[in-house]
């Protein structure tokens, strides 16, 4: 431990990247996407102005959020993006959850949550999964002092997703907070929450072009929120970083949004592979949760998982 680090970066405890392996494995553990990206991507690749890069990138994102606008049905005013959803996930923290109460979160969900409230000083509040291993959405909601609410659906590792109606009815009850859904795998059978955003102006959604798009390599993601919650992601965005998004992130974010038969193409493709993978594991002896997302959670009655 160094003598030149603060006491705050002595008490950290950083996230953990998952392994790269590099020779002779076939990667899973990182959720990534099998299939390569839209066949637009490599075009702009190809044709990209190369001296454009000694320009400063717009700093408004404009020409990808407005096609991120059209893809998802808002307005300009209510998208935002960043270097990957991790980013927009932490400026979130930050812009949002700072108020000196605790912030509802699942005891089992995406493990970056417990590193951001550790580096901005946000009380973590976990509750339990129920017996289905599913987010207690009326324990999230039964509190009346938080910062905000955070879950991801689908959660993580579990792959199970709660459906519109029961989202709503969290929303009603936390009107006071923000409310954030990380849609990192939402495309993989999920139903998405960007259609509330219109009546609910406390409620956030992320999403990542990582997983469904397969662009984990540029690092590319975004929110969808009323305006208000947006303005408040680009204050937090300009006092840090006024130029999040390089300009050939978002001249290929552009192509892998406007190619929707190559999307739905691969997104299936995903949902066949992961069912029959679902079927033929519990033709193997193993306990697989239904899932909505491009991984399974299982478990076998006879072996640990160190075994496996």
């Amino acid at each position: 431990m160094s003598q030149y680090w603060s006491p705050a970066v002595r008490e950290l405890t950083p996230y953990v990247p998952g392994e790269q392996p590099r020779e002779r494995v076939i990667k899973l553990n990182t959720n990534e996407n099998p299939y390569p990206p839209a066949p637009g991507v490599s075009e702009a690749l190809r044709n990209y102005a190369v001296d454009h890069l000694r320009l400063y990138p717009d700093p408004t994102s404009l020409a990808l959020r407005e096609t991120l606008a059209d893809t998802y049905g808002v307005s300009v005013a209510e998208t935002f993006v960043g270097n990957g959803s991790d980013e927009v996930l932490a400026f979130a923290f930050q812009a949002f959850f700072c108020h000196g109460a605790p912030l509802d979160v699942p005891s089992i969900t995406y493990s970056f949550y417990p590193v951001y409230a550790n580096l901005y000083g946000v009380e973590l509040r976990k509750h339990p999964l129920n017996n289905q291993w599913e987010v207690d959405l009326d324990a999230l909601a039964n509190d009346s002092e938080r910062s905000g609410v955070i879950f991801a659906n689908p959660n993580a590792p579990t792959g199970h997703a709660h459906s519109l109606e029961s989202i709503e009815a969290l929303l009603k009850r936390v009107a006071d907070r923000v409310v954030l859904i990380d849609e990192a795998y939402v495309d993989f059978g999920a139903e998405s929450t960007v259609a509330l955003v219109e009546r609910y102006p406390n409620l956030l959604v992320t999403g990542t072009f990582s997983k469904s798009r397969s662009l984990a390599g540029l690092r590319l993601g975004y929110a969808i929120g009323s305006p208000e919650l947006i303005e408040g992601l680009q204050r937090v965005k300009d006092s840090f970083n006024s130029y999040p998004v390089d300009s050939l992130a978002s001249v290929v974010g552009i192509e892998a949004l406007k190619d929707t038969q190559h999307f739905n193409a691969c997104r299936d493709n995903v949902i066949t592979t992961r069912e029959r993978t679902r079927q033929r594991l519990e033709g193997l002896g193993f306990e697989v949760l239904p899932s909505k997302a491009n991984f399974l959670l299982a478990q076998h009655p006879d072996f640990a998982g160190a075994q496996l």
